[in-house]
């Protein structure tokens, strides 16, 4: 079962693919540089947690599409 965190970062990665397709990392890597910009270190591990999410949500998806 997922925390409420964990909860709320995988439907943002979710919306993220959504609007952005490919370019969701991308957008995600900018929101996280943007946080470490202003010192906000809880809104970056968010955002790095998304790109974790991200990072596996593809994996997955080309594992998938070889088989």
């Amino acid at each position: 079962m997922f925390d409420d965190n964990e909860r709320l970062a995988r439907q943002e990665a979710h919306w993220l693919i959504e609007e952005f397709g490919a370019e969701a990392p991308l957008y995600a890597a900018m929101r996280a540089e943007k946080a470490i910009e202003q010192k906000d270190f809880g809104r970056c591990a968010r955002w790095k947690r998304i790109l974790e999410i991200l990072a596996d949500s593809r994996s997955t998806k080309s594992a998938v599409y070889k088989y």
